[in-house]
């Protein structure tokens, strides 16, 4: 165990099973880092979002953390494939075999795993029951732990993640692509000098044909679009403005994209540092079908998105085939997605009928306005599982915990401590909403 800035940091490293229906075959590792206070607190696990993303990495307490903690003793788990658990990239899948092999593997890296990942660690830890907090994605592992183990659980709380329970990835991304356009619409109306930098750019990439990012990669409209990235968020948002602000340069050659643009759309592009979100992204919508790029193929029915308009919109959580085509860090990973996407067996993640009957008292922040995770969907989610209250705000988008993680953190602990939401809304000291 370590202390500084006034916190104590303790390590925990488990092997578990890569595959849960053959417990004594291989093993994997995995990782969380213990963040605490008090040590006589019960436990709160922290369910990142993602897939594909490390648990944070604190380097003082602030935040949603600063908050839990006084609460809580609590645990940042870096799911199967990130972080310090056993790695899932281009470079370690190499040792798996040929991509069929390393598509076998990422098998066993869905939410099933990630709580089975969870109940070994929390017996290894000899805690009896436990709280949970998930964001996004995180939310998502929240219900499939709610269907699988419920005893284990004290409480969960969820922010911007109650997953469709039986929507198709089609549909999903049909909900998505909605919503983005409303998005695009909201900024360009603050921003539109914007819209006609963006006309710009798209109209000098498609000229000149040579600017590339750092990596080497060659940037193109769809690469462009991915700064759609930006408009989940409820102040980052804003930061895409000054991206834009910076776009081109003059040179003896004429206006070229800037290094600072160019850097800025490396940073939001490259899924070098977590492959696994391009990877898996899909398979979390996967349930006895494929999902086949499920993005890719509805998106001709919203024109405005396709390249071949003057001025796409700007896209957000799509994954295409071409970023397994371009991007240097996926690029050998293409047939592996490929085999994934094709791929018609994934198991169920969620108990319809278990969820139905849920006792566990569970909170869901439910952004009215989210591009990730609709909002019409997530009430139809919360309509399936007893003992959930929703909250429906318009103060936030989809990084609302990284916002204004303390009060959101309060509001959704009061509402399991009640089993009426106004008083529980009296337990907030900053967030509102309908």
């Amino acid at each position: 165990m370590s202390h500084y800035r006034g916190m104590d940091v303790t390590e925990h490293r488990l092997d578990v099973p890569l595959d849960y229906s053959r417990p004594a075959g291989e093993q994997i590792s995995v990782f969380a880092r213990e963040v605490s206070t008090d040590s006589s607190l019960p436990w709160l696990l922290y369910l990142q979002g993602g897939p594909g993303g490390k648990s944070p990495r604190p380097g003082s307490l602030s935040g949603w953390l600063a908050e839990a903690v006084k609460h809580f003793r609590v645990l940042l788990l870096d799911q199967r494939g990130t972080g310090l658990s056993t790695p899932a990239n281009r470079q370690s899948l190499a040792l798996r075999g040929d991509s069929a092999a390393q598509a076998r593997y990422l098998e066993h890296f869905r939410a099933d795993s990630i709580v089975r990942d969870a109940e070994e660690l929390r017996k290894h830890l000899g805690i009896s029951t436990w709280s949970t907090l998930g964001q996004s994605y995180g939310g998502f592992c929240t219900l499939t732990y709610l269907s699988l183990f419920p005893a284990s659980l004290d409480r969960c709380l969820v922010t911007g993640g109650l997953a469709s329970l039986d929507a198709e990835a089609h549909d999903v991304y049909r909900a998505t692509y909605q919503r983005m356009a409303e998005r695009n619409a909201e900024y360009f109306s603050w921003y539109p000098q914007d819209f006609e930098t963006l006309g710009k750019i798209y109209a000098h990439v498609r000229r000149s044909g040579d600017e590339v990012l750092p990596n080497g990669q060659r940037v193109t409209v769809p690469l462009v679009q991915m700064l759609g990235m930006y408009l989940g968020g409820n102040s980052r948002v804003h930061l895409l403005h000054h991206i834009f602000e910076e776009a081109f340069i003059t040179t003896p050659g004429g206006p070229r994209l800037s290094d600072t643009f160019l850097d800025a759309l490396y940073t939001q592009s490259s899924f070098a540092s977590n492959p696994l979100y391009a990877l898996m992204h899909e398979s979390i919508y996967a349930q006895g079908s494929a999902t086949n790029f499920a993005a890719e193929a509805v998106l001709p029915e919203f024109a405005e998105f396709t390249e071949h308009t003057a001025t796409p919109l700007l896209t957000g959580e799509m994954i295409f085939r071409w970023h397994f085509a371009e991007d240097p860090a996926l690029r050998p990973l293409e047939d592996v997605a490929r085999i994934l996407a094709e791929h018609e067996h994934f198991p169920a993640l969620y108990n319809l009928e278990v969820l139905a009957a849920n006792t566990v008292p569970v909170a869901a922040a439910v952004y009215h306005d989210d591009v990730y995770v609709d909002r019409e969907l997530s009430l139809r989610t919360a309509s399936q599982v007893a003992n959930l209250q929703a909250w429906v705000t318009e103060d936030f988008h989809h990084d609302g915990l990284g916002d204004e993680g303390p009060a959101i953190f309060r509001r959704l602990l009061a509402m399991t401590n009640s089993q009426d939401p106004e008083a529980a809304a009296l337990g907030d000291t900053g967030a509102s909403g309908s």
